[in-house]
């Protein structure tokens, strides 16, 4: 009798895997009962918003210009496009924002922010389109205003994401080397292998594509500086004092060099004859179309697989891990919201080339100078982040070792 009373209900999560496994994802989508498919759902928003900003971009021109005989516009044509761009994204931020705001600090789950978070659908269907619509009936003025602070939110979404691959990199460099079996061991050589052969051979590529002549400096800088970082990352990571393995530079080294052939195909095409590669594409208006497809289908996986991503920067904290309940929630619903916000700021950067006053031709994203140079920085900004992550510890260690001596 005893021991029936020390044993509870069960609660929390428990209740929840078998509403589960009984409601449909209907019924679960209308109760608000599944956080875990909440998510997809402000994927799919989020996925909304980005179309809607292209298409006002490339083809709202005729209805942005009745509005421009109301608000007034410098520049007419493509600062019309530009102005559609930022006011989709502004409201797309608001609406995350606020998300943010109502459901930061939820922890735990039944609780009246996880119902808002999981459910409510028609009231936050009815806030979304307010919220996109709001923004166009601002001034100019004030949509300049976010314009610039949209850069600086944009940079903050590239050093989320950037952190959370590198913390993706090191748990599985974790993984292998806290396993003891051979087999783990050789799957990890030879994944390391391929990621050292891939990015050479991509290395190789981006100088015969990129930098067919001696003149175009810009580029055979890039494409070297990557192969000195590659060089640099593996020579810290196999020292002694830092023993890191190959793993973990073998799959920097991909990160480093996938976002430098990004930079160079960045590059203006106009006037750019060491971009021969992407102006032959150019003819090829299928291709063009595919590549826009997959890289606005990458931002929103990219910023979706980023916002529940948040236990990797509860690791920055220095913080013992508590101990998780049932009742907990499955991921932290304000960072979520956060990293979408700052997303919303990404997308309109990658629609308008980091510019405001830069024209983007049709079924293009990313494209120009200041795209180039923002990749470029951000690949240093990710070694760097890498290389200071293999010597934080030995630093700290000694510190304390020097401390404890004193």
């Amino acid at each position: 009798m005893v021991e029936k009373m020390e044993s509870p209900a069960p609660t929390g999560n428990y209740e929840r895997s078998n509403t589960f496994k009984v409601d449909t994802w209907f019924s679960q989508f209308r109760n608000g009962s599944n956080p875990w498919m909440a998510r997809y759902v402000y994927g799919f928003m989020f996925l909304l918003a980005n179309l809607m900003a292209w298409a006002v971009r490339d083809y709202g021109n005729s209805v942005l210009i009745e509005m421009n005989r109301l608000r007034g516009c410098d520049g007419a044509h493509d600062c019309l496009a530009t102005e559609g761009v930022l006011r989709v994204s502004l409201g797309c931020f608001l609406f995350y924002f606020s998300m943010f705001l109502s459901t930061a600090g939820a922890s735990k789950l039944n609780e009246s922010r996880d119902t808002w978070q999981s459910g409510w659908w028609s009231a936050k269907i009815v806030l979304w389109i307010a919220f996109i619509i709001i923004p166009f009936l601002l001034p100019s003025a004030i949509i300049k205003l976010y314009g610039v602070v949209a850069h600086f939110g944009a940079g903050v979404f590239l050093l989320i994401q950037l952190i959370s691959v590198i913390s993706f990199i090191t748990w599985v460099n974790d993984c292998c080397q806290s396993s003891k079996s051979e087999r783990c061991q050789i799957h990890s050589m030879l994944i390391a292998t391929a990621a050292y052969v891939v990015s050479l051979v991509g290395i190789i590529m981006m100088y015969i594509w990129y930098s067919p002549e001696p003149s175009c400096v810009i580029n055979i800088f890039f494409i070297t500086w990557t192969l000195v970082l590659l060089q640099l990352m593996t020579s810290v990571s196999l020292h002694p004092k830092v023993n890191a393995g190959i793993l973990t530079p073998g799959l920097m080294g991909l990160y480093i060099v996938f976002i430098c052939w990004f930079a160079i195909r960045s590059e203006p095409v106009a006037g750019n004859f060491c971009n021969r590669k992407a102006e032959a594409s150019q003819h090829r208006d299928w291709l063009t179309v595919i590549s826009f497809v997959i890289g606005v289908l990458a931002m929103v996986i990219a910023t979706f697989s980023t916002g529940i991503d948040s236990k990797c920067f509860q690791k920055l904290q220095f913080k013992k891990d508590e101990t998780e309940s049932e009742d907990d929630v499955p991921y932290g619903y304000g960072f979520f919201h956060f990293v979408f916000a700052t997303g919303a700021m990404y997308f309109a950067m990658l629609l308008i080339g980091w510019n405001t006053n830069h024209s983007m031709k049709k079924w293009t994203i990313d494209v120009g100078w200041t795209s180039t140079w923002v990749r470029i920085v951000n690949e240093w900004i990710a070694v760097c982040v890498y290389l200071w992550m293999l010597v934080a510890p030995i630093i700290w260690k000694s510190r304390q070792t020097t401390e404890s001596i004193v």
